[in-house]
């Protein structure tokens, strides 16, 4: 019994040495990096993700929130922050940015951090590519309801 657990001993802290030696996650040069999935940027006030925008056939429709979506507000939809959270959106490219209230709950495609009102993507420059890279920033945190 003795020797087996010296075997253990011995042999229990090589393999885990050896196994923490892996390459980890698989190397892409610049120009075939698949895009990020969303990701927190800092002490969770901050995300940096993908933001698209919806428009007319929702218009008038009633959001999460029981609010009725206005299109040309400067609202957006957003998985998890409380309603009435108030976000500066702003576009990597274009150093654009807008200010927005959480009034309504998604986007539901998985690579994409925020829908904005269409208002809030004219201010960003959003309508012509449909989409943008964007860092959300945290302003005023919203109440949630009970």
């Amino acid at each position: 019994m003795v020797l087996l657990r010296d075997a253990a001993v011995l042999f229990l802290p090589a393999f885990f040495l050896v196994a923490g030696c892996g390459s980890g996650s698989p190397r892409f040069t610049s120009k075939e990096r698949p895009d990020p999935a969303p990701r927190e940027t800092s002490l969770s006030t901050q995300l940096e993700g993908v933001a698209s925008y919806y428009a007319d056939e929702f218009n008038g429709r009633t959001t999460a929130s029981g609010e009725p979506y206005d299109m040309n507000d400067l609202t957006a939809a957003h998985r998890t922050l409380p309603f009435g959270t108030k976000v500066r959106v702003t576009d990597l490219t274009t150093g654009r940015s807008v200010v927005v209230r959480i009034n309504d709950r998604g986007p539901f495609k998985d690579d994409r951090v925020i829908d904005l009102s269409l208002g809030a993507a004219k201010q960003l420059g959003l309508i012509a590519m449909g989409t943008g890279r964007v860092i959300l920033q945290i302003l005023e945190l919203g109440i949630q309801p009970k």
